[in-house]
């Protein structure tokens, strides 16, 4: 295993004493991508003897790393109300993950078992209670990177904007942005299978055909190419919207108010449009007295607050996933030192679906 030291006398490595690389956040961006002069990725040695293991903790390394838009938030230095607490300068960062325990201390794991977690470390190898981590089953015939997106907050994110909180009947007009991206290219198959009639904008014509041809939407566009999106949602939805899964925000948002039918729902993800501004430089939506008129329900949602459907949603996902009815695409980067690469990439259209990182094979 590259990176420990030892060998015991069995043949076997000695798990003592492991050479781990790490990101760190060493200062904050107010604006614009994260870059190395942010974020750096330093060395650091970590002992796996078993008197450095507490009980109940495990050693992990790190196998699969998933790049997600909120881990900008948490890199502005800004205390703007989010939902999670800005990165701590000179401490290494945590992301979504899946890892390959290495040796326990703890009766639910043994060495060989992968595990997952919201809060993995961004490092090499690292020591992290058992209570914290859930068990990746890898007899299910699911490959490990989709634990990341369908199985994953991408999938759950999508699963809960469709079923929980648009609930949409079956003929509704359903508009999705960045639909080509790891929660849109879920949510639009989720809604089709409701029945729902689905559009999605995303930023190349590449991507539009790839909504259409893999992922079952019945029209898209590419917001790149309209000057003017009232004109663009008039065409597309000439009865309306009845639910809209806003993934970017600002003028996309403004749009889609001005074409919700009564009663229309808006569940927000994300607003990624916006995540690379301090916030008294984001573009504002003018025309929210609409909501008044039409009952307009807006409602943004965290993964934690519906933690009681997740058991819900996982059977559903697997099912569709074995079934062979639900479509993916990754974006996989390999090795830990390409992460201000792959985070880059989410706010470009350079990527489609899922951006996730192949630490070691």
């Amino acid at each position: 295993m590259a990176g420990l030291e030892g060998v015991d006398n069995g043949g076997h490595e000695n798990l003592t004493m492991v050479e781990s690389r790490e990101w760190v956040m060493v200062a904050y961006a107010a604006k614009g991508i994260p870059t190395s002069d942010h974020l750096k990725l330093r060395t650091t040695k970590l002992s796996l003897d078993a008197d450095s293991i507490p009980k109940d903790h495990v050693a992990v390394e790190l196998l699969w790393v998933s790049v997600d838009p909120y881990l900008r938030g948490r890199m502005s230095g800004q205390d703007e109300g989010l939902y999670f607490s800005q990165f701590a300068l000179d401490e290494v960062i945590t992301t979504c993950g899946i890892g390959r325990v290495i040796r326990s201390k703890s009766s639910k794991f043994s060495k060989g078992d992968l595990v997952s977690t919201s809060f993995f470390p961004f490092s090499e190898y690292f020591i992290i209670e058992a209570t914290s981590l859930q068990v990746v089953d890898q007899t299910a015939g699911i490959e490990i990177s989709t634990y990341l997106s369908a199985l994953g907050v991408p999938g759950f994110a999508a699963w809960v904007a469709i079923e929980v909180i648009g609930n949409p009947k079956s003929g509704s007009n359903v508009f999705i942005s960045a639909a080509a991206g790891g929660v849109g290219m879920f949510a639009g198959q989720l809604a089709k299978f409701k029945g729902c009639r689905v559009v999605g904008s995303t930023g190349t014509d590449e991507k539009v055909k790839l909504l259409k041809e893999e992922f079952g939407y019945d029209e898209a566009f590419n917001y790149n190419k309209e000057a003017d999106f009232d004109a663009a949602l008039s065409k597309y939805f000439p009865n309306g919207i009845d639910l809209y899964l806003d993934n970017v925000g600002g003028k996309m948002l403004e749009a889609v108010l001005n074409h919700v039918n009564a009663r229309a729902r808006i569940a927000v993800s994300g607003m990624i449009s916006q995540y690379n501004q301090v916030w008294t430089e984001r573009e504002g939506v003018r025309n929210l007295l609409n909501i008044v008129g039409k009952e307009v329900r807006i409602e943004g949602y965290l993964m934690g607050s519906h933690m009681d459907r997740f058991d819900d949603f996982t059977k559903a996902m697997v099912t569709y996933t074995k079934e062979g009815k639900l479509r993916s695409k990754h974006k996989i980067y390999y090795g830990i030192e390409s992460f201000i690469e792959s985070l880059g990439s989410i706010f470009s259209s350079s990527n489609i679906g899922k951006v996730v990182i192949q630490v070691k094979p």
